[in-house]
């Protein structure tokens, strides 16, 4: 054999018996059998730590204050930090909880409570666009449940949004001032509503884009039936693409980023008991946050925190893992970095304040603590070894900053087990909805402001601004994000030129020595920041309003009163796609009857297979079409992960 195909056989015989090993095993273990959820973890972490074992061992320069020295310590300190985070979140995976046969249990309990729990739903609204809550309004107002009333709590203090409330049948609560923001406006709401002749026993917070179902209450209140449940948390989903759906072309293979947390992360978090309130599309006793002060204003992740205070107060947070709501995901990039640096800098808040996991005699359960400490890890070190990743081949291949030395054949001998059992068993557990590539584009496109948010809010908790998150606004326009770009550029640059350089300049010197994990990385930098400058380039939408896959039979008919039924492929609230051909032209009016409703629409589009329509002059229908389209019956969601149409359709991006 020759002696150097010999050699790579042998030297990725470690990686490739992992793989072999999976491939024989995980088809025959139920993903939700939590033995054979932490059997696969436990080979994981071996292998995890065998790899970081060797990276201290046998990878760092020789001691002394230079700069090798000084770059290969943090480097590695920085990825235990990431490897330690990630540790505790396998160990965590190996638990998950349904709550849904609970409920199932419970809905006679509360059908049976005479009279049932009163309910204050409370709206938070700064800037949303009167289209965006004129649909949150009237699903909340729709919801299926005895005794609730709706507020719509209005931080801009808009005349046009009382009106519009008091027409749909909410009330209207405002403030003088914005002080302490969303915490300050619901804390607004609840002094309000505990002067009513009669208060609630349970308010629910929706945030101002997110639409309940019918169902919403009348199954998360039934969680309420244990005396100990102080909040019951439900997951978020979207009707629309978040940017990188969007601007990699993907929305229709990958789910959107936030699906791996909520059916994934905190479903495990609710078996070992820290599940955590995510502020919209949640409940919670009304008595015990009076109790505690209302909402607590000392950290802009307000929600995560009053989490805290009730579990101090003896009561936990429970999640159900239900899509009972539809709101809107960040439209654009900018907004998507605002939404996640606002996280990082609230849970720094939290971990430096009274409620810090390292803080001694606050009440925090050690389950508390390991939760608050794996937020921190992933916060800081997660996106500091992210960047770290960029930078340390670029600062070897350019600089000859040599922080890493260790030679091709051992650097895969421990990295190439440890990268393929970690990537198997997520992409087992998680059911695909993870990969390696997507979560290293993801964690780097925000990296750098996530980071300095951190650097805040260690270093000065107090006195930050809460940044909303903007929805709605005009989307038809190609956007670029220059600055991120241009960083991003700029990185794309460096790593190759440092490429060419040992390649072409030195006779590939760097290529036989030392450091090839950063060589590597360099060629898998490349592809990630490629993916990363892709995704700055903001691609339009031209859709007013989000389709949902639908299904069911309409029946239409055209002006020229010819009547025909077809199976709807998709609706919104803007219009909708049936299956089969149509004898009427575009610009032809016809009526559609689906589901009960008489939809006056105009024919847009006319396909071989497939025609489209618009909804117009809807009036009074207009309301019943928003509760039909939100009514949790439809979904955009991606049901099945194909690595492989993932990949095609990113290579398609690409080429574009």
């Amino acid at each position: 054999m020759n002696p150097t195909l010999s050699l790579l056989l042998e030297t990725l015989a470690p990686g490739l018996l992992v793989i072999g090993v999976a491939l024989v095993a995980l088809p025959w273990l139920r993903p939700k059998d939590e033995w054979a959820r932490a059997a696969v973890v436990a080979v994981v972490i071996v292998l995890m730590w065998r790899y970081m074992l060797w990276r201290w061992l046998s990878t760092l320069p020789p001691i002394g204050l230079n700069v090798d020295w000084i770059v290969g310590v943090l480097f590695a300190g920085v990825e235990t930090l990431a490897i330690i985070g990630t540790t505790i979140g396998l160990i965590g995976l190996t638990r998950v909880s349904n709550r849904t046969p609970e409920v199932e249990r419970n809905l006679a309990w509360l059908n049976a409570q005479e009279p049932p729990p009163l309910v204050d739903v409370f709206i938070c609204t700064y800037n949303e666009d009167q289209a965006i809550l004129e649909r949150t309004i009237i699903g909340a107002t729709a919801m299926d449940y005895g005794r609730f009333r709706v507020w719509v709590l209005d931080d801009g203090r808009r005349p046009w949004l009382e009106a519009l409330s008091r027409e749909l049948g909410a009330g209207y609560l405002t403030r003088p001032d914005t002080a302490h923001a969303k915490a300050g406006n619901i804390n607004n709401g609840l002094k309000h509503v505990a002067t009513l002749p009669e208060p609630p026993d349970v308010i629910s917070i929706l945030d101002a884009d997110f639409v309940p179902t019918a169902q919403f209450l009348r199954r998360t209140l039934s969680l309420l039936r244990e005396g100990d449940v102080g909040i019951v948390q439900t997951p978020q989903h979207f009707i629309n693409p978040d940017p990188l759906q969007t601007n990699l072309s993907i929305a229709g293979v990958w789910p959107d980023e936030q699906r791996y947390f909520f059916d994934v992360v905190l479903a495990s978090k609710d078996a070992w008991g820290a599940a955590f309130c995510c502020g919209t599309s949640s409940v919670i006793r009304f008595a015990e946050l009076q109790r505690i002060g209302g909402f607590p204003t000392d950290s802009v992740t307000e929600d995560y925190l009053v989490t805290l205070k009730m579990k101090q107060a003896g009561f936990r947070t429970v999640y159900l893992n239900e899509r009972l709501s539809l709101g809107l995901a960040p439209e654009g990039l900018k907004e998507y970095i605002t939404q996640r640096s606002r996280w990082a800098l609230g849970f720094m808040q939290i971990f430096r304040g009274p409620l810090g996991p390292l803080r001694r005699g606050n009440g925090l359960s050690a389950i508390d603590r390991i939760s608050l400490t794996e937020a921190f890890l992933y916060w800081f070190g997660s996106y500091a070894f992210r960047m770290l990743g960029i930078i340390v081949p670029i600062l070897y291949l350019l600089l000859n900053v040599n922080a890493v030395q260790a030679d091709v054949a051992t650097t895969l001998s421990y990295y190439v087990p440890h990268f393929a059992a970690s990537a198997i068993a997520a992409g087992w557990m998680a059911q695909s909805r993870v990969m390696p590539i997507m979560t290293d584009v993801t964690q780097l496109l925000a990296a750098s402001q996530i980071l300095q948010a951190v650097a805040h809010g260690l270093l000065k908790p107090t006195g930050q601004r809460f940044k909303v998150t903007a929805k709605g606004g005009d989307r038809s326009q190609r956007l670029v994000q220059w600055p991120l770009l241009n960083m991003f550029l700029i990185y794309l640059g460096l790593t190759i030129i440092g490429v060419l350089w040992a390649f072409l300049l030195e006779d590939g010197t760097k290529l036989r020595d030392s450091s090839a994990l950063c060589l590597f990385w360099s060629w898998y930098n490349i592809i990630v920041l490629t993916i990363a400058c892709l995704v700055c380039i903001e691609q339009p939408r031209y859709r007013s309003a989000e389709r949902l896959a639908a299904g069911g039979d309409a029946m239409v008919q055209t002006g020229a009163g010819a009547a025909s039924t077809h199976r709807v492929l998709d609706l919104s609230l803007g219009g909708a796609r049936l299956l089969g051909s149509l004898e009427a032209e575009p610009g032809s009016e016809l009526t559609m009857a689906f589901e009960g409703l008489r939809l006056p629409a105009k024919v847009v589009r006319r396909g071989e297979h497939d025609f489209a329509v618009r909804f117009e002059n809807l009036g009074t229908a207009r309301a019943d079409l928003i509760r039909l389209v939100y009514s949790g019956r439809y979904s955009a969601a991606v049901e099945r992960i194909e690595p492989t149409r993932v990949a095609a359709a990113i290579f398609g991006r690409v080429m574009r």
